[in-house]
């Protein structure tokens, strides 16, 4: 990218504020000084499942999913909650081969295919970290029993199953302790897609300082205590609970008791008419919890909201029809946004949603893992074809590039590119008519698949028809929409160094001129122009969000006129060839009226000198006046390189007739509002979230 000349600019300013929370992906908190490439393990890898035992079931993608709501915030040492992913997938028939894999210490998916019935009675087995266990379809049952997750016991999936009928026949069971799902002390723990009933004392207790948990899509019925949440002295517990299906079930739905934050939101509460199960009542905020319920709908149901006196429960938009008794609120919570993001469904439409889509899956779709309520599909999605390169000849394709030539075009499903560890040396493009394409490195850390290359915008073309430009210059062009990078390294190593005669030092990494771009848990490295986030035309929508990643360079290295949000994601800034420190991280091109960088829930530092860096410059691309560059940092750690005035302008526009702002900032590189330094109020944060620059879009990972 090149400076444009000066000129007189005009033009009407015209905001516009959007009442839409962030999407639903969720949040991983970022270290604040995770500036090295780290281990590059857990949720910032892909997970590398192996083929299933000779029993025959190999589990689908979404068998190896991870968790949304407070399951997804990185905490305790946790890099959110991702089951088993990155161990073996083992299929399961019968109770001996269910313990032997859930009480194992290595990883596991595990695949429940068919009705296990547990004996004796009540038996809970007892399951240790880094486990998922997944019904195959519906045939996945657990009969008699159920699951115990001890103290310490982290990263767990339960998934898909139906765990039924360990009740001995007493309604208020005292006795006998026999729940479907009990964790005491345990953390990360995602609870999805279940029908669980009929048992012997809860369906889910989540007690003893269990926290960041998530429970969503789960059918909960015929049983007396359901769900209780608690059972300490201690305000510890950090919950989701969200989509659930609470049908005839008396009480504890959920009883939530000292709970550090509870977030309840979409659920269904239905107590049917002339049947012998009555409601007692509905959510219940116990003790000192800090309670938000939204968007429910409450069916029939006695008592539909209970809080005690010295809790905390802010309701709203929620729908309560043929509901009696009491109804209550009161005393200031917490705005769950800061924790992850989400997006509500509307109160109305949660019955048929959650009927539709909660309990066990014959086959999970891509809606499924789209964190927000987006309705589940009810027909099987096409697995994605697979097309796996290696550069050592182990494979049917040598290069990425061979791949991708492979994809017929107007393709209309997901093909994803396997790339095996190796440095592959070459420029690859994704062109316009090749969409839902995948490219995804197999090793266990992003940094052992690496394509790269190093043309410059002034390197000379083969065909002497001119230099590449900057945009030509991309070792990897992405022009199709619906396109997905994963797990990998794109790099440009250009050497200004030993190219200083050469005009024309601009080399990107990667180019995006497309729509919906997700690049999740990938390095893009360069010096100048790493990064080129674009558009096909000046009139075409390009939404780009990344997340988990990391960008790296020195000279307006994100760049462009798209749409895009870099979310919990390291910006790690970088010297220039001759060993100073200056630069600029953003330089957006933006169509007015239209959104332009986001960098949220991040991390922005490197070695270079303090107060080195600008956050960006307004780059009006040709000299055109009528374009409205936008960045806006916002909830990220900034480190001591950049300036106390992080804004500059750029040939000859004033940053200050742009939109460049900050909000809730930290680190030492943030700084207190000013002429100089603006920050955006709350109010106007509010119509700055993920969720607008996204505009309905919930990247998934595919």
């Amino acid at each position: 990218m090149s400076e444009t000349p000066a000129r007189t600019r005009a033009k009407a300013r015209h905001r516009r504020r959007r009442k839409i929370l962030a999407t639903g992906v969720p949040l991983a908190l970022v270290a604040a000084g995770a500036l090295a490439y780290g281990t590059d393990t857990g949720v910032f890898g892909p997970g590398s499942a192996r083929a299933a035992s000779a029993a025959g079931y190999t589990a689908p993608a979404w068998a190896t999913a991870g968790a949304d709501g407070f399951a997804s915030v990185d905490a305790l040492g946790q890099r959110g909650t991702y089951g088993g992913r990155d161990g073996e997938t083992v299929t399961v028939r019968t109770q001996a081969e269910l313990e032997k894999y859930a009480t194992a210490e290595e990883p596991y998916v595990i695949v429940v295919a068919g009705t296990i019935r547990l004996a004796p009675v009540g038996k809970e087995i007892k399951v240790r970290s880094d486990k998922t266990i997944v019904g195959a379809g519906t045939s996945g049952q657990i009969v008699g029993g159920g699951f115990f997750l001890g103290t310490g016991v982290h990263n767990v999936i339960i998934r898909n199953l139906t765990i039924r009928d360990s009740y001995q026949g007493v309604w208020n069971d005292k006795e006998h302790d026999f729940d479907a799902i009990q964790m005491d002390g345990a953390h990360h723990v995602w609870i999805d897609h279940n029908d669980l009933r009929h048992m012997a004392d809860g369906l889910i207790d989540v007690r003893k300082d269990s926290t960041y948990v998530t429970v969503s899509w789960n059918r909960l019925s015929d049983n007396n205590k359901t769900f209780g949440i608690g059972w300490t002295e201690n305000v510890a517990t950090d919950i989701t609970v969200h989509h659930n299906w609470f049908r005839e079930t008396e009480q504890r739905n959920p009883s939530t008791d000292n709970a550090a934050h509870a977030h309840l939101y979409n659920n269904y509460l239905e107590d049917v008419p002339g049947t012998g199960i009555t409601s007692s009542y509905g959510n219940y905020a116990r003790g000192r919890t800090s309670m938000v319920l939204e968007n429910s709908y409450f069916q029939g149901v006695n008592n539909p909201v209970l809080k005690d006196a010295t809790a905390s429960l802010v309701q709203r938009g929620n729908v309560f029809s043929g509901t009696s008794g009491r109804n209550e609120s009161g005393g200031t919570a917490f705005d769950p946004a800061r924790f992850y993001a989400y997006t509500p469904d509307r109160a109305a439409d949660v019955p048929g949603l959650v009927r539709a889509g909660a309990g066990p899956r014959t086959s999970i779709g891509v809606a499924d893992d789209q964190q927000g309520g987006t309705t589940p599909k009810t027909a099987t999605t096409k697995a994605a074809t697979t097309l796996t390169v290696a550069r050592d000849g182990t494979a049917r394709y040598r290069t990425v590039q061979a791949a991708v030539d492979a994809v017929p075009a107007g393709n209309a499903s997901r093909v994803v590119i396997a790339v095996k560890p190796g440095t592959y040396r070459e420029t690859v493009k994704v062109p316009s008519d090749k969409p839902h394409v995948t490219i995804q490195g197999t090793g266990t850390s992003r940094k052992q698949t690496v394509i790269t290359y190093d043309n410059a915008a002034g390197t000379p073309k083969p065909d002497g028809s001119g230099t590449y430009g900057t945009s030509g210059s991309a070792t990897v062009a992405v022009e199709a929409d619906d396109f997905q990078a994963r797990n990998l390294t794109i790099a440009n190593d250009f050497d200004e160094a030993a190219h200083q005669s050469l005009d024309g030092h601009q080399a990107v990494a990667l180019r995006t001129a497309a729509d919906k771009v997700f690049l999740d848990g990938v390095i893009v490295t360069g010096d100048q122009d790493t990064l080129l986030l674009d558009t096909a035309a000046k009139d075409r929508l390009g939404r780009v969000y990344m997340r988990d990643s990391y960008v790296v360079g020195n000279v307006d290295f994100i760049f462009g006129r798209a749409s895009a949000v870099i979310d919990r994601s390291v910006i790690t800034l970088k010297k220039r060839w001759n060993g100073t420190s200056a630069g600029y991280v953003t330089a957006p091109s933006t169509p007015a009226d239209r959104k332009g960088f986001l960098i949220s829930r991040s991390v922005v530092d490197g070695d270079v000198a303090a107060g080195s860096f600008h956050l960006g410059r307004t780059w009006h691309a040709g000299g055109d006046a009528a374009l409205d560059p936008q960045t806006t940092v916002r909830d990220t750690r900034l480190g001591a390189a950049i300036k106390s005035t992080p804004w500059s302008d750029m040939g000859g526009f004033s940053w200050k007739d742009d939109r460049f702002a900050e909000y809730r900032n930290s680190g030492p590189g943030a700084g207190a509002a000013g002429p100089d330094r603006p920050h955006l109020t709350d109010s106007q944060a509010a119509g700055q979230e993920i969720g607008d620059w996204l505009g309905g879009w919930v990247p998934t990972a595919s």
